[in-house]
């Protein structure tokens, strides 16, 4: 078992980026609390409805807004778990989540491939995902393999089992995916757990883990409550992964932007703990800044790097393991 470098912390090595004070911090926390109080969240699902209902949130059937009480935000909190183990098929790929250490992944969710015969672009297929399992496997330097591209060669109602399929059976680091639907997060769990020995050992030693988006601003859809809901069930990790847009889908200031980004995320680790108390779940975000000319997301900018100390910084503040974008 692994645990990198704290390079967050106050040493004579390392480099750290606290763009916001804990005064700060706090005023965005109220802030955030404010929202979901005041404003609430989109909650698609009926039975995400029935949970936040029945733990006293104040919940409109008719517009599906759920407004959450302070109390049941904060209580989330605490009771989500600081340290989180993401186990390797291969145990001595292990890492350990926990206060202010930082481990890296490859990117994820590219929509295109070059050819390493021909050189030319195409759509990438089950087997670029495998070639890239492996990838990852060799290099030292990522400590867990994400899905670098999705396979448009499978059927697309089930493609994150053939996602998984092509990652589990490539690299022995864990693996992180998108599951799509609870449905398939139940058939994600049985194919990892009949590698590792069973389900009881699946929760045991995790060597899969999910991720799940809101959509901003300030909604959690069918899919992303399903999700959140059955991976708390099932002890499963889950990344609940805000790509809030400022300038486009949130405000355009910093503070704004992570008191939309937060609120989002918050409201997912709610419903999570409310589903099961003690669940893993990672604090997570892919926020960055919108390119006002273009209208697309700006990634490697200075701005996204700002947006991701920041937010590691409020995932810190929460003790929660988080997941940021790199560049």
């Amino acid at each position: 078992m692994m645990r990198n470098f704290h390079p967050g912390k106050q040493r004579s090595q390392g480099l750290g980026l606290n763009s916001l004070t804990d005064d700060e911090l706090f005023d965005i926390h109220l802030a955030t609390l404010e929202v979901l109080e005041k404003t609430g969240l989109f909650i698609e699902t009926n039975e995400a409805l029935d949970v936040f209902d029945g733990a006293g949130a104040a919940v409109n059937r008719q517009k599906k807004i759920v407004k959450i009480p302070p109390y049941l935000v904060e209580d989330a909190i605490r009771s989500a778990p600081s340290k989180i183990l993401l186990a390797g098929r291969d145990p001595n790929h292990d890492k350990v989540l926990e206060a202010g250490r930082v481990h890296f992944t490859n990117f994820s969710e590219g929509i295109e491939v070059v050819d390493p015969i021909n050189g030319q672009r195409r759509p990438p297929v089950k087997a670029d995902l495998a070639d890239a399992a492996k990838l990852v496997d060799y290099l030292d330097e990522i400590d867990v393999c994400e899905k670098a591209v999705g396979s448009s060669d499978v059927p697309q109602k089930v493609i994150s089992l053939h996602n998984a399929e092509a990652m589990l059976t490539n690299t022995t680091k864990h693996c992180c995916v998108g599951p799509g639907s609870g449905f398939l997060l139940k058939k994600l769990v049985k194919m990892a757990g009949t590698i590792v020995g069973g389900i009881k050992k699946f929760s045991e030693r995790p060597i899969l883990s999910f991720t799940t988006c809101p959509v901003s601003p300030l909604q959690l859809i069918n899919e992303c409550c399903e999700i959140i809901m059955e991976a708390a069930r099932s002890g499963s990790v889950i990344n609940v992964l805000s790509m809030a847009m400022a300038g486009g889908t949130s405000p355009l200031t910093l503070a704004g932007t992570l008191v939309t980004h937060n609120a989002e995320v918050l409201g997912g680790v709610t419903l999570n703990q409310l589903t099961r108390k003690g669940a893993p779940v990672i604090y997570g975000s892919s926020t960055t800044a919108m390119d006002l000319k273009i209208g697309a997301a700006s990634v490697g900018t200075p701005e996204c790097a700002i947006i991701s100390g920041a937010v590691a910084r409020l995932a810190r503040y929460y003790a929660l393991p988080s997941y940021v974008a790199g560049g």
